[in-house]
């Protein structure tokens, strides 16, 4: 039976990780990004080639140039097949890596119209 409380939508959850002399060897998460449609995953990912393409180096740069201008539409097409795609460049000793995958993205309940449980009083937040 099927949860009318339950709201999903399709959607894709989009990633930017770098690694670098700094982080080690395990990446870190520079971003994230959730895109309504293929298009605009891809296109989240584009942008953030376009605004830094300038500083890379030139093999980097040429390499995001091609998938900027023709590469990105086989990235749409995989999206578009629920497939993940990916795009990964090296500058100096920092790879980063753009993901972006399908999912379903659950709708969360809020609090508007609502009152809090008495217990929420009793929390007390970490101190800063």
């Amino acid at each position: 039976m099927k949860n009318p409380d339950l709201n999903v939508r399709r959607g894709y959850w989009c990633e930017c990780w770098t690694t670098s002399p700094t982080t080690g060897s395990a990446p870190g998460l520079f971003a994230s990004f959730e895109a309504v449609t293929a298009t605009q995953a891809v296109r989240w990912i584009r942008g953030v080639l376009q605004t830094i393409v300038s500083a890379l180096e030139p093999d980097a740069a040429d390499r995001a140039w091609a998938w900027m201008t023709s590469g990105y539409v086989a990235a749409i097409g995989d999206l578009e097949r629920a497939q993940p795609c990916a795009f990964a460049i090296t500058h100096a000793s920092t790879r980063i890596e753009w993901t972006a995958r399908p999912v379903l993205f659950l709708t969360l309940a809020h609090r508007q119209g609502g009152n809090l449980p008495d217990c929420t009083e009793q929390f007390c937040g970490h101190a800063r």
